[in-house]
């Protein structure tokens, strides 16, 4: 059922439950036991019956009514972190999806500490009492990334706070201890004291702006094994992506365990080989929550329906695996770590959560058109793990979703390619930065 867009146009019959017809008309709810359509003001009579509920053709929407998914990143002041509630209260069908960044932030700090216990004396490899670890930073503007960076420091002892919060800034080098962003930690195990100290961090972002990029990863572990290797003990990663590139380019052959993020495939099974381990976001439930949340809106359900509470097929989500922060208008899937201990239950990152993989009946839930972006084309996470779940999901919940690929540098690459916003019932939108938000709700407001 899904497709990626090609050249052509598509046109579609756009849907106006009873709910969304009134309040493009500008009519009152209560009420209301007939409404006139014809425009807004014709003289047929409608019932009014469950419409709202099944979706059904009465009209046509107006674009800045239509249900609005952002996720992956989360509307927000790049600098500050501060949420972008403007661009959450859109219209009152705009969500976003993703997973608790602090909370995966510090299960990623946590696992890499527990590794350093448990194999301290074999990781100082040059014997100098000092663990050293160099640390990849997705996008220093991004909340993810962020957590991230701060879970590590926070974990192994060498964060900085700055205003209360702990500095999430790259050192560039730091093997002399001397950097301000970060300190020195200090791990008492099984009798001997350890100094562990962050050798070397920068942002990984290519000469064209984009970040998060693997192929910078593996130039800069390349320049600082070269100019200090033998006292990297621990590469930490934001990302899987980059800590493969690592792994691949130089950490997995000198024998230095490589932490990640996102729990790709690749990542995964390399843990089998040296990897020392990654942390599952719960992409599975993410991408559901994603398609999920934008199916409730389009049949005019409660928006729980799927979730928290049963569907007429089954599915249904428990409390371990997610919640909703109704304040920040937020679905926020939880994380688990990945390791040698169980890394072979994480083996196909692509697979469908159990729970909610039962096949909506089209009958009560007709097909709908949903434009949906991903920031980066390249990118590792998003295009071998969320966008083929998406794609999996897409046709359990009767949805017709073009997948559109973006450059990873600019939202104009992206924003430029929906040009008619009213041949979509809806829209999923994954920014290239945070703070982007208007440029889509702009354009959905023309």
């Amino acid at each position: 059922m899904s497709r990626v867009r090609g050249n052509g146009e598509r046109i579609t019959t756009m849907d106006l439950t009873r709910r969304n017809f009134v309040k493009v008309c500008g009519l009152g709810l209560a009420g209301a036991g007939t409404v006139a359509l014809v425009g807004c003001g014709g003289d047929t009579e409608q019932p009014a019956d469950d419409t709202a509920e099944t979706g059904g053709d009465t009209g046509e929407v107006a674009n800045n009514q239509k249900p609005v998914i952002f996720f992956n990143r989360q509307p927000s002041n790049s600098t500050t972190g501060e949420l972008d509630m403007q661009t959450l209260n859109f219209n009152e069908s705009t969500y976003y999806v993703g997973f608790d960044a602090t909370q995966g932030g510090d299960l990623q700090g946590e696992m890499v500490l527990n590794y350093i216990k448990a194999h301290a004396a074999e990781l100082d490899r040059n014997g100098d009492g000092i663990i050293g670890y160099v640390l990849a930073i997705g996008d220093i503007g991004h909340n993810d990334s962020i957590a991230r960076t701060r879970g590590v420091r926070s974990a192994l002892g060498t964060a900085v706070e700055v205003d209360g919060v702990i500095n999430s800034d790259p050192v560039g080098t730091n093997v002399d201890g001397s950097a301000t962003a970060v300190q020195d930690g200090t791990l008492e195990i099984n009798g001997t004291t350890y100094v562990v100290r962050e050798l070397a961090s920068q942002e990984m972002k290519n000469s064209a702006g984009a970040t998060w990029d693997a192929a910078t990863a593996g130039n800069a572990i390349l320049t600082w094994s070269s100019s200090f290797g033998d006292q990297i003990d621990i590469v930490a990663s934001n990302n899987d992506g980059m800590g493969m590139a690592m792994f691949n380019g130089w950490s997995q052959a000198e024998g230095v365990p490589t932490f990640g993020y996102d729990a790709n495939s690749d990542a995964v099974a390399a843990i089998a080989n040296g990897y020392g381990g990654t942390i599952s976001q719960h992409a599975d439930v993410q991408a559901y929550l994603t398609l999920r949340v934008l199916r409730n809106a389009l049949d005019g359900v409660d928006m729980d329906t799927g979730i928290g509470t049963a569907d007429d097929a089954g599915n249904v989500l428990s409390p371990d695996v997610y919640y909703y922060d109704e304040a920040a208008r937020s679905y926020y899937a939880l994380n688990v770590a990945v390791t040698a201990e169980n890394y072979e239950d994480f083996l196909d990152s692509t697979v469908v959560y159990a729970p909610v993989s039962n096949q909506l009946d089209a009958t009560a839930h007709p097909e709908k058109s949903v434009w949906l972006n991903i920031y980066n084309s390249a990118d590792n996470f998003l295009g071998s793990t969320y966008q083929p779940l998406l794609q999996n999901y897409d046709d359990l919940l009767n949805l017709k979703v073009d997948y559109i690929g973006g450059d990873g540098q600019t939202e104009a690459n992206i924003t430029n390619r929906l040009s008619d916003p009213s041949l979509y019932d809806a829209f999923a939108i994954n920014m290239v930065k945070t703070d982007n938000g208007a440029s889509y709700t702009a354009l959905l407001s023309q």
